[in-house]
């Protein structure tokens, strides 16, 4: 998509109302335990201070539906944000209102502001017109750089662009160079990567993908529902019975592509997931009576990573394993290294996935790792997302 960006306009002594994605968890103490939203968030940050824009911020926290609920204070993230810029960032006490516009027209170049949450508010995700109009007057110009956020249809993301010129962030403008290019020209072979514990959330994306990748790797809970309807047992591993019609169909329309399919052929098992003392590795595909599997083994490690090794494109939505068990880890370990030392563009969506190659220190080695999971996935099934295609075209 040819979208304009934050550098395609001049944001000097202009008020920049930026939507990013602030929703960080917080623990019992209302203290942030992990910052990596508002860390993706500072290149625009920086950007617009630079440039002598006035800067206000604005974002949501968690789900108080609409009512005003102090745990979900953003006052904890404008505290946060002041240590990181080493300069204050004055927590406004609501999102719109005569006090708020007051503030905000009184601002300096430079100054950093941020909005009370938006989800006190039930206009933000109803869309509602007049809200999105309120939080409009407060600025100049829109940035989005809330990726996370693009797939929904709210106020600050898609209804406020019918009042402002509205460019997309470096967050965002990085997310939508790499799915536009993976879904459009993709260096071959593609490889799709795909784990995590439902086929039913993701029947939209093999579909899509089975038209642009040529072979998929199926890990992880999903892939038992695969080898069900083959026929192969698997003991008491997950499976969804009630998706078993749409994988058969998947799988005729891989054969009739000719895209490979690619399922593991053999797997760790476990008798009890929670104690985990008794874990083996079976011979084959099949999996015996009273086990569950919960990773795969090493023919499959070996038979992925071979395929991984002829990549030039490669997407890996979901973890093959329950990688926050060690013991159940390696094979998800194994992808992550694989593809790290690979060459090819990579992509990870999804926040398992995300958390999975964080926890074995291999993010700095990925091309992108997408900070949508909802709106990656629904990029990688081709679908627009509201809050980037209400962008201004270039």
């Amino acid at each position: 998509m040819n979208k304009k960006s934050i550098e395609d306009i001049d944001l000097k002594g202009r008020k920049v109302l930026a939507r990013v994605d602030f929703n960080v968890p917080l623990d019992d103490n209302l203290k942030i335990t992990d910052d990596n939203r508002i860390q993706k968030a500072m290149e625009t940050i920086s950007y617009v201070i630079q440039t002598q824009g006035k800067l206000i911020l604005m974002s949501h926290l968690g789900r108080p539906k609409g009512e005003r609920k102090d745990e979900f204070s953003l006052k904890p993230v404008a505290e946060h944000l002041s240590e990181l810029l080493k300069k204050p960032v004055r927590l406004l006490n609501d999102c719109i209102g005569d006090e708020v516009k007051m503030v905000v027209d009184q601002m300096n170049e430079g100054e950093v502001v941020l909005l009370e949450n938006l989800r006190f508010h039930k206009g933000e995700t109803k869309n509602d017109p007049e809200f999105a109009k309120k939080l409009a007057e407060l600025g100049d110009v829109f940035v989005n750089d809330a990726f996370g956020t693009c797939h929904r249809a709210h106020a600050s993301t898609e209804g406020i662009t019918h009042y402002l010129d509205s460019v997309s962030g470096f967050l965002v403008k990085k997310e939508i160079e790499y799915f536009s290019k993976i879904l459009t020209s993709s260096a071959k072979p593609f490889i799709f990567i795909l784990g995590g514990a439902k086929v039913s959330d993701k029947i939209p994306v093999i579909e899509n993908m089975i038209d642009k990748a040529d072979c998929l790797l199926i890990g992880g809970a999903m892939a038992y529902t695969f080898m069900k309807v083959q026929g192969i047992d698997v003991g008491f591993s997950r499976v969804e019975k009630e998706s078993f019609e749409i994988v058969e169909k998947i799988l005729k329309k891989a054969k009739e592509k000719e895209v490979g399919i690619l399922l593991p052929v053999d797997h760790v098992v476990t008798d009890d997931i929670k104690e985990a003392t008794n874990v083996k590795t079976t011979e084959g595909a099949s999996v015996d009576s009273g086990w569950m599997a919960v990773d795969i083994g090493p023919k499959t490690i070996e038979l992925f990573c071979d395929k991984i090794k002829e990549a030039k494109t490669i997407v890996w939505n979901g973890p093959v394993g329950i990688f926050e068990k060690d013991v159940f880890a390696k094979g998800s370990l194994a992808i992550a290294t694989a593809i790290a030392k690979s060459e090819a563009t990579s992509v990870i969506g999804g926040g398992d996935t995300a958390a999975a190659v964080a926890k074995f220190s291999l993010a700095g080695e990925m091309s992108h790792i997408s900070t949508g999971g909802g709106a990656s996935l629904e990029y990688l099934e081709g679908k627009v997302l509201p809050g980037v295609a209400a962008l201004d075209d270039k």
